[in-house]
């Protein structure tokens, strides 16, 4: 075994540890689902941006920008950035004011239960596509610094987060998110200032970057291109459950609003570097066989021994922290909001007992769907897409009308999923999530209006 897999076995075997003491107090599936609502401010800004702060903020997106240039950040840090500081300013108090054990509770009480479980179902894929960019970018990074051939990688990957995830609830996530925080912070500048100094500076190493890699939008990108990629991190950001989960479990209103907003200005500020990384990579690596790799290997050439094994220490927190959420997140749903709902007579040990078990579940789910895919930004752009537009509609109108009733709900969710997976996958529309936004829309406003005529109908005739 190479000292740096070595490093990071021991790395993630301490942050379990971690997470096992935090979490010993812990008594039921409140507690694991939202800590208690006991996070300060400090807590949640950490969460927030060590959950997002993943594997396609470093491996991805510096792969993509070196083999495209500026436009392959476009979507992340820019757009994932924005749609975070988002979702602090426009949604964080209006959902932790209404005391919601998981974002699914929304539908149940703005609509009926039978919405609550679609939305569940619906968001549940890309949660668990999101969970699998997250254990093949761990895969990538371990297959990088050692002998291990891919496929063996990710299935280690895929054991060590499964057992860190199934352990540790919110607090003990949001405590070893802080500390990952840190861990990639530090790491991702030491990286950044090292390949600057040989460069003979940051200024000096872009300026020996084409022209043409300088340019934010491809140049035969069209509007409707431009818009339908930066819609994808946006929308399906402001209702990842990954997100939202974080600020849940805030102590109050003001903290959700203040943590989410700095955890998004974080995320921005250390997502420039590796996009530096990306548009350098290609002068002082010029053959790199996967680009994902390619924030890895300038690691390995300019990060002497203790270095290199803490900067591959601090993407495998980035992703530890980021798969957590997108495991622990949808199997709270999936519990919380189905299993519980179909055992109402479970005790409080047995609804912990549960979220965890499907923890589990998803965890092997996410390890078959990284084995056989073949890439990480294709799995996230799918992960934020998959059935978001229909569920974005409807918790706008949820939280900010009384507008529509449960018939709309439903209609416009269906009608989301179904429009973007046939002008995804069948009909190849030029624009399949801007499609089954719009269509999402009308299909809700449409039979809004059609319940409220039938409903003035009604008290006419009677």
């Amino acid at each position: 075994m190479s000292a740096v897999l070595a490093g990071v076995v021991v790395y993630v075997l301490v942050q379990f540890v971690i997470g096992a003491w935090v979490s010993r107090r812990m008594s039921g599936e409140t507690d694991y689902i939202l800590a208690g609502r006991s996070l300060g401010v400090t807590l949640v800004t950490f969460s927030v941006f060590a959950t997002y702060f993943g594997a396609e903020a470093i491996v991805a997106t510096g792969g993509s920008v070196y083999e495209k240039g500026l436009t392959g950040a476009l979507v992340d840090p820019f757009g994932y950035a924005f749609a975070i500081l988002l979702t602090g300013l426009l949604l964080a108090r209006a959902l932790w004011t209404r005391g919601l054990t998981t974002f699914a509770d929304l539908f149940r009480q703005r609509y009926s239960p039978g919405v609550e479980r679609l939305v569940v179902a619906v968001l549940l894929p890309g949660s668990i596509i999101w969970a699998a960019a997250q254990v093949r970018a761990f895969g990538q990074v371990m297959s990088a610094n050692s002998s291990l051939g891919l496929l063996t990688a990710i299935t280690l990957a895929a054991v060590l987060v499964g057992a860190y995830s199934v352990v540790g609830g919110l607090l003990a996530d949001a405590v070893t998110d802080t500390i990952q925080g840190v861990a990639v912070l530090a790491g991702l500048i030491i990286l950044g200032a090292a390949v600057a100094i040989h460069l003979g500076g940051v200024s000096a190493g872009l300026a020996q970057v084409q022209a043409d890699k300088l340019a934010l939008f491809e140049a035969d990108d069209s509007l409707i291109d431009i818009l339908e990629r930066c819609a994808v991190p946006i929308c399906g950001t402001l209702i990842a459950v990954e997100l939202i989960s974080r600020f849940l479990g805030a102590r109050s209103a003001n903290v959700a609003v203040i943590g989410t907003s700095l955890g998004g200005l974080i995320y921005l500020t250390v997502g420039v570097i590796p996009i530096f990384l990306g548009l350098v990579g290609p002068m002082l690596l010029p053959e790199v066989d996967e680009t994902e790799q390619a924030v890895a290997k300038l690691a390995e050439v300019f990060l002497p021994g203790a270095l290199h094994v803490a900067f591959v220490g601090a993407i495998v927190s980035a992703i530890l922290s980021s798969v957590h959420a997108a495991l622990h997140a949808p199997a709270a749903q999936i519990s919380h909001n189905v299993i519980v709902r179909v055992l109402p007579g479970l005790t409080e040990r047995g609804k912990l007992w549960s979220v965890r078990l499907t923890v589990l579940t998803l965890s092997v789910v996410a390890y078959v769907i990284a084995a056989t895919s073949h890439g990480i930004h294709e799995l996230v752009e799918t992960a934020s897409a998959f059935g978001g537009a229909g569920v974005f509609v409807v918790t706008l109108f949820a939280l900010f009308t009384n507008f529509g009733g449960a018939k709309s709900a439903y209609v416009s969710v269906t009608a989301g999923l179904l429009l973007w997976l046939a002008g995804k996958y069948i009909v190849g529309f030029p624009a399949p999530y801007l499609t089954s936004l719009v269509s999402s829309l009308i299909a809700y406003v449409g039979v809004a209006l059609v319940e409220v005529r039938l409903q003035r109908q009604t008290i006419t005739s009677a």
